[in-house]
């Protein structure tokens, strides 16, 4: 059996290493391969993308060394950044329980002529109910299991609930026991629904 030279064996395990036959470490008078990417040193320009070099092993680790975050800072800005809460002023965007969407876009800020972005947030945005009333994940879930509409009323519930115990009740159709399984969930939609306050 064949064994790689233990030096490909043992760089192999490095996290962003990247072969390319020929290219040698930026560093000057370095002969060793330039197989791991680093930033230009010194500053850029902000309306331009990074620019990169690449360094042997040696000569990143003794980049990443060197790195120093508060590089520049006054002593002020260096306390105002090691608190334990920095960074939380900034407004972060908020989890929104949209079947994994976030908040929809301020419309204002884009022109959507082929509307590529409503139909995503209506498509992602759960319907409402039209008298306001509030409707929990479990409630949908209930009306799924009905089969009912998002705006049905108390009455619709009780005429849907009746439908379906008929359907399914052994004592009502027939002595037909297959359908138990669907009658205990049409029993616990309906009590989830009818506690609920969009039914109230």
């Amino acid at each position: 059996m064949s064994r790689e030279p233990r030096k490909d064996r043992l760089n192999s395990r490095f996290h962003g290493r990247v072969e390319a036959p020929g290219r040698l470490c930026a560093e000057p008078g370095c002969e060793e391969a330039g197989e791991f990417r680093a930033p230009m040193a010194g500053p850029r320009a902000s309306d331009q993308p990074p620019q990169y070099r690449w360094l042997c092993l040696d000569h990143v680790r003794a980049f990443n060394t060197s790195y120093n975050f508060f590089s520049g800072m006054t002593s002020e800005e260096i306390y105002e950044a090691q608190q334990p809460l920095s960074g939380w002023e900034r407004e972060t965007r908020a989890f929104a329980s949209t079947g994994g969407a976030d908040r929809p876009p301020r419309w204002a800020d884009f022109n959507d002529p082929l509307d590529a972005i409503g139909a995503r947030w209506r498509n992602a945005m759960p319907a409402e109910r039209k008298d306001g009333k509030p409707l929990s994940g479990r409630d949908r879930e209930a009306l799924k299991a009905l089969a009912l509409e998002v705006d049905a009323d108390r009455g619709a519930l009780r005429r849907r609930y009746s439908e379906l115990v008929r359907k399914y009740h052994p004592d009502r159709n027939g002595g037909d026991r297959s359908h138990e399984g669907a009658l205990q969930r049409v029993i616990e939609a309906y009590q989830q629904l009818k506690s609920s306050p969009a039914f109230a």
